[in-house]
Formats: C-alpha cells, structure tokens, sequence
C-alpha cells in the first residue's frame, strides 16, 4: 500500500467516497464517475506526474455506459491505480480483485494496469486491533484527543455506540424550530460575508421557502468555505444543527451547522449527515461532532466485517436476533430501524441483540460455575429428621413459614453429596440469623464446624451475640475472631479452631487469612456477600474440603439483579416478618424543620423509648464541611436539644471494646440516645429503639437507608424513621428526591431495590461496587428483564448440551469465557 504524498491524498480523497459505496451498494448503482474521475485528475495534474494520473483516469472511460462486468474490471483497475498514489482503505482494497470481462477497451486497460498491480492490503493478525491513526484522517494530532478519550484501536470506535439519534430526513421550517431542538433547515443561499468583530466569523443568512430566515455562524473555518457558499449564491442547501436564539433575542441562528451542498449525486454524497437518521456520539474534546461521524463511519464501514459473531446461530435464530456485524451497523447508520431510532423506540434491534449477547455471556459463566459446583463431590450430611426438629424446638420462638421452606431447602441440600451453594434473602428483621444457625447446627451434629464471615466487626460481634442467645442451653460453642483481638485473644482462639473445640466459628475477613486454621470446615456462610472481594471468600472456602455454602443478603435485591449477581446459587426469599413487627412511619424534614424532627423524638423518649441518630461521617471533612460529624453532633445534642438526656456514640474508628460497651450501654437504657455513623446499618437489635432519625438522607441510596430503617421497629412499639435533608448542593437534585419520596411511600424491601436499581443502576444500589460485578454498557437491568430471562435459558441450555463447550461451534465462547468480557460495547 503507498505512503501517499499528503497534498496529493488529499486531492484524490474524493474518489473515495464512490468507491466505499461501490463496496456496499455493488457498481451498478455509481453514476456520474467518469465525469468525477475526469475533474479529480484535472485538479491533481499541478501536483502529481501526468502519467500515472492518465492512467487513472483511462481505467473508468466508458464506464457509465458499460454492464456490470466491465464496470467490475474498470473499478479494479481505478483502484490500484489509486492505490499506488494513497493509501486505501481495506474495504476499498477488496475492490482490486482481477475481475473477468467481455471484449472491450476496458478488458484492455485491465490488462495494461495488471502490468503493475496494487501490493495486497496489510491486514494484521486481529484486524480489530488496527490502530486508529489506519483510518483516513487520523492524523497525529486527533490521534492524540482520541486516546485521551480511550479509542486507540479501531475497535474502540466499533464499540463505541451513539447516545442518541437525529432524523435528518426531513428539513423543517424556520418558524417551526424550538430554542435548543436539533433541527434540519433546507433554504436558499441569500448572503455570505466575513464579519471582522472582537472575533472573526464567517455569516451565512439562509431563507427557506416560507421566507424564515437563520443566520448561520463558523468561528473557525477555511478559506474555501467562504467561496463554496458564494459559488452557491441563491441556490438550495441544506444545513442541519441546535437552534439557537440571536444576540438580544434576534432571530434565530445555528453555529458550526453541518452543511449539505446542493446538486450533490445520492451515491457520490455525504451520507453520513443528511437524509438519514444520523448518530449523536458523546464529545470528545477537540474534534468537531462532523469529523468524529465520519471516522466513526470510517471505522464500520471497513471493519465491521471482521467482528466475529459469538453467539450460536441456533440461538440467534431462536431468539430472532441480528448477527453482530448487522447490528453494530445499525446501531452507529441505521438503515432498516431508522425509523424506531428516531422515534426514541428504547433500544431498539440493534441494541437487543448487543444486550443480549452481554447478558448471554453472564449467564454462560453462572452456568458453568453452577455446572462446576454440582458435579464436585462434597459433604452429605446426615440431617436427621429427629435431630432438625429438635434443633428447631430449641429455639425460643416458632419460626415463619417461610423460615420453615428455607430451612427444608437447605436441609435437603446438604443432605446431597455435591456442594451446596444456596443464597438466603430476606428483608431487614426476616430471621436470616436463625435459619442459619440451624443449617450451622446440621453440621455440627454431625462434627464438622461451621464458619460465618461478616463484613464488619461489629456484624460479627452482634451475631456471635445472637447465636450464643438463641443456643442458650445447646452444648454448642461459639467462637469470635476478628483482627481487633489481642495477641492472647487470638492464639487462644486459634487454638480452638485446630482442635475442633470451637464449633460455630465468627468472625471478619480475619477467618480466611492464611494463620487461621479449621480442625473440620463443613459450612461456611457469608453474610453480605457483595462486601467482600472474589479472592476473600475463595480461601475461606478453601480452609475446609468443599465445604457448603450458604450466602446471606440483607439487602432486597430485584429478581433481575439476583440473575446476574448469584444467577448459580440456589435461592430461598424470606418474604415474611416474625409476629409482632411493626410498620415504620417515615417522613422527609428539611433542615428548617428540624425542630419538628426532635420534638417526634422528645416524644419516644417521655413514653420511655429511645432513638438512633446517623450520620455519614466521624469528624468534619475538608470536602464535605457541610454534614455533621458525629463527634461533634453528640456533643452539640448534649449541650443544646437533649441536656437532660444519656447519649452514645459508636463509630468505626472505636475499638472493638468501645463499640460494645458503648452498644451494651444503649441496649440496657443507660443511654436513651446512640449517635452513630452507618456501621450500625446491620446486625443490631434494640427492640425498645422506636426513632431513626437519618442526617444528610440524600446522600445515602435506597438500599442503605432502608437497612438503617430496619434498625427500628423491632418491637411492639410504633416506630419512626426521620430522614433530614440539607437544603443546598449537588447531591439534594431531583434523584435524590424521588429516592427520598420512595422511603415514604412504602417499607417494601423489594419495591425499594427496583427503585434503586431504575434510580441509580446496578453498580451502586449495593452500597458499594461488586467485585466481579459484570460493567453492562448496553444491557440495562430494570429495562431488560425480558432479555435476560430470555439469555438465560439460552445460556443454560447450551451448558446442559455441552456441559465444557468442547463442539467446534462454541469455540468462540470458550475462549470469550476465558478472559469473560463481559462488557461489549459502551455508549456515549
């Protein structure tokens, strides 16, 4: 391929333009080119040698009279030709194929071009790796912005998909147009002048045919601008761009619109702008919207071709799906779905298909794991109905009958010889605690100890305070471990754990360090899972020999988000609460209305009840002077609202013995009130506790302020859920309203998750981002449900058929899984 002298690329780029055409549309369809040829080489002829330009333009004589045959031969011929004069794009370099023709002048030239033909195209090992600088008009300097933005490769841009559509196929009045609509005009040329202001502009007036007139404006632009529109004086043009209102409000006015010449031939025109539905990418910096379209174009129209379709054809037939390398078309032009895309259809086709193919291969890896997890041999506990029951009867209340289901579901799992791999999910206050204490008691009838991590030290504590509460009377030892142990503490405990003594083991991510050792790891079970990383549950798992595991969320997740999340464990819901619960009253205040805000909690507090006040930070920050520090608050409460009242504080920064004397402190009533930041989102239980009053609530998702809800309304009391707002800053906008709104609307755990999800997206309604959590850039949770139901089966089905994905066909997927990029595409 040439290295191409710069000016004369540029002077022979506009036979470009038909040639890709030719590529796509065949060349029966090109009119016109003989003429364009003769022009283009009549240009270039001041700065190139006559010879190889007289070649050029002989290969296309005859041309537009010539059958398609002949037509082949001369397109082949006018590309080498070309291509020893520029560098040509690789769809275009396909057009130079020896081409077999009837007799003629063009046969003839053929074999005279053939004399010297075009080296073939340089396609590297993976052509999606092309770097940009490849595409035609890439030169260093828009290289550069594009890195800044991550496209290096033309496959960033291949997957770089539209955030929006623009119907262009129809221009519209001036008078019809809307201040800040994107909008296409289609008027007569009347004026064009250079204005030399504080800043030097080129303005245009253009006036459509119900005489509205736009004024149309470039800061920046060539000289030869100003002379096309000149040469075009009183003739049509089309220009398309946002809509703006003139200086003091005169008139209306585009700037830096696109521009569509007139008398333009439909299959030598720039159709990536005008009639059509045209793609709107995100900015990037430096690089006119016009000129980042067209590399855009540049990138799918010769290298689309290459992306491999992964997905099964029977799969893709079944679900009437595009293959890939329609839809990645579609989605950047489109052309048989313009008209959904312009009507703002939500995905549309093209993007089905791109969602589906990310959640497919989601569910493609949960069933593999799931697969993995079944046929490994594991523990079969005995699970003795006699022994169940009196577990169960030893308990100090009846379980609910969704408690009943769970516990007969994890029983019956860990009675089979494969590994159990089950998540419990339950809403705040459900029993999650005490169905695992009885699959815990399953493996410890049986001598095998059960381990149960809790993201938090002060988890973990309340749930070793739980368990020994609800063994009372059980010979079963329950052993704490935690990183805030002294030295003696955990040698002592160490020691326990070796020697089978210590039974039901508690603890933080401090159980799966490599000093802690299990005499016989049986169970092991998670307790919000999403706050630990991939590696730490790994090897606590691995301390025992494919011991079960029983996962437990506090947190409501939507059936969607379950899929994708656990999408290979078993699920058992806790969809009941326990007699004798209550409904909380929540109520928004803002900060002027405080006072409203105390007097509920003065109120608790004269019927003998006491209150939780939160707030999200310990002690003032540099960047977050605004919220109230939990330290100071306490003390400011002490001396101004409550003098008379005892009140805590707990906070992370306290040592494990602080935190449980100051808990201890509060649940015996020494201290009416507890201030305390979130580290008592979970695990504590205060029945007489019956106010929550939040800080700052906008700044907290759904999820987190419904599990610091769940704090109160323990008991038999009614409670109260007081959510204060700031009255200024970027955070109290309308999200942080419609979350705020969904608190007072309904106690739901699960209605408040699919609100969280529709608010804020999968990778934060957990509190904090899932490691391993799959970056969707297509797939949109609360919106697909369908599709992934429907990759699912898909997905599971295939695992079911070929169990390790060993048929020549589902290679491609193998080898996907192996790196599992799960993200396929991102938009804007």
């Amino acid at each position: 391929m040439a290295d191409g002298d710069p000016t004369l690329s540029l002077a022979l780029s506009p036979l470009l333009q038909p040639l890709r055409f030719a590529s796509r549309a065949g060349v029966l369809r090109l009119n016109g080119l003989e003429a364009l040829v003769a022009s283009v080489v009549a240009q270039a002829r001041t700065i190139a040698p006559d010879a190889p330009l007289s070649r050029l333009a002989a290969s296309v004589e005859g041309f537009d009279a010539a059958g398609e045959p002949q037509r082949k031969a001369a397109i082949a011929m006018l590309v080498r030709e070309l291509g020893a004069l520029l560098p040509i794009p690789l769809e275009i370099s396909a057009l130079a194929q020896p081409m077999s023709g009837g007799p003629g002048k063009l046969v003839k030239m053929e074999k005279t071009a053939l004399a010297k033909p075009l080296p073939p195209p340089e396609v590297p090992a993976d052509p999606l790796a092309t770097p940009v600088t490849a595409l035609r008009g890439v030169g260093p300097a828009i290289a550069e912005k594009l890195a800044a933005k991550g496209f290096t490769t033309v496959e960033h841009l291949l997957l770089n998909l539209p955030r929006a559509y623009e119907d262009r196929r129809t221009p519209r009045m001036v008078k019809d147009a809307r201040i800040g609509e994107r909008i296409v005009i289609a008027g007569r040329i009347i004026n064009a002048r250079e204005a030399r202001g504080r800043r030097r502009r080129l303005e245009v007036l253009i006036r459509d045919q119900e005489n509205g007139s736009l004024l149309c404006i470039w800061y920046h632009y060539r000289p030869n601008l100003v002379a096309r529109f000149k040469e075009n004086f009183l003739k049509q043009v089309l220009v398309s761009g946002e809509m703006r209102e003139g200086y003091g409000g005169g008139g209306k006015v585009m700037t830096h619109p696109d521009v569509e010449w007139p008398g333009a031939d439909p299959a030598l025109a720039d159709d990536d702008s005008f009639g059509r539905v045209v793609p709107v990418y995100s900015d990037v910096e430096g690089v006119p919207p016009r000129t980042f379209r067209r590399l855009q174009k540049k990138a799918v129209d010769e290298y689309v071709q290459f992306v491999r379709d992964l997905l099964p054809e029977p799969v893709r037939k079944r679900r009437k799906l595009l293959t890939l390398q329609e839809a990645l078309r579609e989605a950047h032009f489109p052309d048989r779905f313009a008209a959904d895309l312009a009507r703002g259809v939500p995905g549309g086709e093209p993007r089905r298909r791109l969602a589906f193919e990310e959640l497919f291969l989601v569910q493609l890896g949960l069933a593999l794991r799931r697969r993995g997890v079944k046929v490994e041999p594991g523990i079969a506990f005995r699970g003795e109905p006699a022994a169940l029951k009196r577990v169960i009867g030893e308990l100090p209340w009846p379980l609910t009958s969704a408690q009943q289901r769970a516990v007969a579901a994890i029983a019956d799992d860990m009675r089979k010889p494969e590994p159990m791999n089950r998540l419990l999910q339950g809403d705040v206050g459900s029993g999650k605690t005490a169905v695992a204490l009885i699959a815990a008691r399953i493996a410890v009838e049986d001598g095998y100890q059960a381990a149960l991590m809790a993201p938090t030290e002060l988890l973990a504590e309340q749930h070793a305070l739980s368990l020994r509460t609800l063994l009372k009377g059980a010979r079963v030892h329950v052993e704490l471990v935690s990183g805030s142990l002294s030295q003696r503490e955990r040698d002592h405990a160490a020691r326990l754990l070796r020697s089978g003594t210590a039974q039901i083991i508690v603890g933080t991510h401090a159980l799966a360090e490599e000093t802690t050792a299990f005499h016989k790891l049986g169970l092991v079970i998670i307790d919000e899972q999403h706050r630990f990383g991939v590696m730490t549950r790994a090897r606590l798992m691995s301390k025992g020999v494919r011991p079960d595991v029983l996962v437990m969320t506090a947190t409501p997740i939507p059936r969607t988000l379950a899929l994708t999340l656990y999408g290979d464990l078993d699920t058992s819901v806790l969809d009941e609460m326990p007699p004798g619960r209550t409904p909380v009253q929540t109520r928004v205040y803002k900060d002027e209305a405080r006072e409203k805000a105390y007097d509920v909690i003065r109120r608790e507090l004269a019927a003998g009840r006491q209150a939780y006040v939160v707030l999200p930070l310990v002690e003032e920050s540099e960047k977050l002077t605004d919220l109230r520090a939990a330290t100071k608050e306490r003390d400011r409460l002490a001396r101004d609202v409550f003098p008379d009242v005892a009140i805590g504080l707990v906070h992370g920064r306290q040592s494990a013995a602080e935190r449980q004397e100051a808990m201890e402190r509060f649940r015996r009533g020494d201290d009416r009130i507890l201030v305390a930041t979130t580290v008592i989102e979970v695990g504590v239980d205060v029945p007489n506790a019956t106010v929550m009053m939040i800080e700052h609530a906008e700044r907290f998702g759904l999820s987190q302020l419904h599990q610091l809800r769940g704090r109160v309304g323990r008991g038999a009391a009614k409670s109260h859920c007081l959510l204060l707002t700031g009255t200024s800053g970027a955070e109290w906008g309308p999200l942080a309203r419609q979350r705020l709104e969904v608190m007072e609307e309904t106690t739901d755990g699960f209605r408040i998750a699919e609100a969280d999800l529709k608010l804020r997206g999968m990778g934060d309604i957990l509190g904090t981002r899932q490691s391993g959590l799959p970056d969707f850039a297509v797939a949109e949770l609360a919106r697909d449900q369908v599709i992934l139901q429907e990759a699912r089966e898909e997905a599971f089905k295939l695992v079911e058929q070929d169990p390790d994905l060993r048929r020549p066909e589902n290679a491609p997927l193998r080898d996907r899984l192996k790196s599992f990029r799960l993200s396929l595409a991102r938009v804007g």
